[in-house]
């Protein structure tokens, strides 16, 4: 039998037949560790009858520093563009959920880390403006390394941008839902990951600003057990709960029928 039917958990390193995994909705029968999803998955895996309309799709990032580590920005961009096929690190899209209009921006870590540029600031400051124009709530599924060194202080800018907007959607009493996914971290963490009127996420998520080797560097103590992972913040009041793949659709459905005031 061909090697790709098959596949290792990265949890209880059990060798697994890729289809029950894929019918499991990506998370391992064995011992439930939730695989990363692409941001495609996610919103096919959200949206009602997984039908949904991609929106903002023109926008592509530039190398404005004409920066270069081991390799030039602009070359990095064109190689994970061609990879991914996708302009940036994340999707807006438009659809239902539950019956419910709303306007989702999703992550995709495969796109350089899924970091937080220029082009992933100003979609997901789109996105709630349009939530905002079209009086619809708003979904942002997060999963990230934090802000792109690559674009210096043009990244980090993006914390200010995209949370100036949330606090105006916030103004308009319109629903915000943070979905955490495996990883947020940085300066999404640092910004709109964490600002969502309810904040969720899946289990053993990684949930981090700093890294747990600079933190122990730091503090010079040793950290407890499952630091940084979904559980523990959920635990010490960082999250309102820890949601199963499996879950969570239902979980936003209820969530947004609670926000709008609208009876099953």
């Amino acid at each position: 039998m061909s090697e790709n039917l098959w596949t290792r958990c990265n949890n209880c390193q059990r060798i697994l037949f890729k289809e029950d995994i894929v019918e499991n909705l990506s998370v391992c029968p064995a011992c439930n560790f939730h695989f990363r999803l692409s941001a495609s998955e996610r919103l096919t895996m959200l949206f009602d009858d997984g039908q949904f309309e991609i929106i903002d799709y023109d926008v592509y990032p530039i190398d404005s520093l004409k920066f270069e580590d081991t390799l030039k920005y602009a070359q990095r961009l064109e190689e994970n563009q061609k990879k991914t096929s996708l302009s940036e690190a994340t999707v807006n899209a438009v659809g239902l959920v539950g019956g419910i209009k709303v306007v989702v921006s999703s992550m995709d870590f495969s796109f350089i880390g899924g970091s937080m540029g220029s082009v992933v600031g100003e979609k997901i400051t789109r996105a709630v403006e349009r939530a905002i124009k079209e009086k619809t709530p708003l979904l942002i599924i997060s999963c990230s390394g934090g802000a792109r060194m690559q674009e210096g202080a043009l990244s980090l800018m993006q914390l200010i941008k995209t949370s100036a907007a949330l606090a105006k959607l916030e103004e308009a009493k319109i629903p915000f839902i943070s979905i955490l996914t495996d990883p947020t971290s940085g300066g999404t963490t640092a910004s709109f990951a964490m600002l969502g009127d309810i904040n969720i996420a899946e289990p053993n998520a990684l949930i981090s600003f700093a890294g747990p080797r600079v933190i122990e560097q730091t503090i010079r103590e040793k950290l407890p057990k499952g630091f940084q992972r979904s559980e523990f913040l959920l635990q010490h009041g960082m999250l309102d709960d820890v949601v199963p793949r499996k879950n969570l659709r239902m979980y936003v459905i209820r969530a947004l029928r609670l926000f709008l005031s609208r009876p099953q």
